[in-house]
């Protein structure tokens, strides 16, 4: 049973990469429609999971913070860049999503996200702005969606995916688990080498 299991959670972690590829694969150049990541709302969380979040958000940044530099993420396994850079004018911008797939399957870890979320800058240098959780839904097979802290991840149709943006390393004004970030851009994703 254990041999399937783990077929299984690589046949998922295929089709999450697949499908994300796919869809970087539909742009044109380097940013992708805006159509490709949904327009999710901010997540609605109650004063404790507030209070849950904020213990857990300064952790997550302390445990990327040396994917500031991103040969260093690279070098962890974050090597698979999933998207062109994703933008929803006025709305905002998320940027490029760096994956480790090793981590995408059915276990959520607040400590070990999924991917990582940065924003081309001019110099063509990558600029880290913050993670995004996911699991595959043919990976989670419990009722209620996956959660970090008690607040549940959303839906990603496009993507068969369960998501949930924190925006560690770039201030969102909107909220930090807003999937938006009006501060970051795709202007500069052409000069990505």
């Amino acid at each position: 049973m254990r041999g399937r299991t783990r077929m299984t959670s690589w046949v998922a972690v295929a089709s999450a990469v697949g499908a994300l590829a796919f869809a970087a694969c539909q742009t044109e150049g380097n940013v992708a429609p805006t159509s490709s990541h949904g327009a999710h709302d901010a997540t609605t969380i109650s004063a404790a999971q507030a209070d849950a979040i904020e213990q857990i958000l300064p952790l997550v940044k302390q445990v990327t913070q040396p994917f500031v530099d991103f040969n260093a993420a690279q070098t962890a396994g974050y090597n698979a860049q999933l998207t062109a850079c994703f933008e929803n004018p006025p709305i905002g911008g998320m940027g490029f999503h760096y994956g480790n797939p090793a981590l995408i399957d059915g276990v959520v870890q607040a400590l070990k996200p999924e991917i990582l979320l940065y924003e081309p800058q001019q110099n063509g240098t990558l600029l880290f702005v913050g993670v995004e959780y996911v699991v595959p839904y043919t990976a989670w097979t419990k009722p209620n969606p996956p959660a970090i802290a008690g607040v549940a991840f959303h839906r990603n149709d496009a993507f068969g995916l369960w998501v949930l943006h924190a925006w560690v390393g770039k201030s969102n004004p909107r909220g930090t688990l807003f999937d938006w970030n009006p501060t970051v851009s795709c202007q500069f994703a052409t000069s990505i080498k």
